[in-house]
């Protein structure tokens, strides 16, 4: 079973994929956290964005790359390509810090690539209100982050919404990270688990 986590800037996607790693003894593919632009991105956007969006595609081909190769049975992925393009260059392109020319030129990359990959069996949304994102970001101390706008989150946030509910044709399972603590407690680990595996026996 292939699972990816999607979710904002600090919705806890990497904490809920080494968990549930662990829980099926799975595969981990983490989403890159040196890119060598990002610390300039969030110092200077407009300089800065096409380059780190094409890093970070790159990065996410090689990713799926090297996921096909494995042959693993079961796979969970931090972060996924469709979120480089549909949330994070899209938010850019219509914020005028990727000009549409750029823009294009990564679309055509982006569609390219994935027409070649697998789709995940099954999608976990992670959503979370700005408070939510803000408290986890602080609360994890990346230098880079600490100047993130609550504005920009905002609109990512409803760039996320719009995906899932008109872009992402897959099976989707929407956890409420307001509500369901999964680090606190493990009763909401276990019922995403009792979810995925109904998602499993009806693939």
């Amino acid at each position: 079973m292939y699972v990816a986590i999607a979710g904002n800037i600090g919705s806890g996607k990497t904490t809920l994929t080494e968990i549930l790693t662990r829980r099926y003894g799975a595969k981990a593919y983490y989403e890159e956290s040196d890119n060598p632009y990002i610390g300039d991105f969030y110092e200077d956007m407009n300089r800065w964005a096409f380059q780190l969006q094409i890093s970070f595609l790159g990065s996410r081909i090689e990713q799926t790359l090297d996921m096909l190769r494995s042959g693993e049975k079961n796979i969970f992925q931090d972060r996924t390509i469709y979120e480089d393009a549909h949330i994070f260059a899209d938010n850019l392109h219509r914020m005028g810090l990727i000009s549409s020319r750029d823009f294009d030129t990564y679309m055509k990359i982006f569609d390219l690539t994935t027409n070649l990959i697998p789709q995940p069996d099954v999608l976990i949304y992670l959503r979370a209100s700005i408070p939510t994102l803000v408290a986890q970001i602080k609360r994890r101390g990346r230098a880079y982050e600490m100047n993130i706008d609550e504005s920009y989150l905002s609109r990512l946030n409803e760039k996320y919404e719009y995906w899932i509910n008109n872009i992402y044709k897959g099976k989707v399972l929407i956890i409420d990270k307001d509500v369901d603590d999964f680090v606190a407690d493990e009763a909401v680990v276990d019922r995403i688990c009792e979810q995925l595996d109904r998602f499993a026996v009806n693939m």
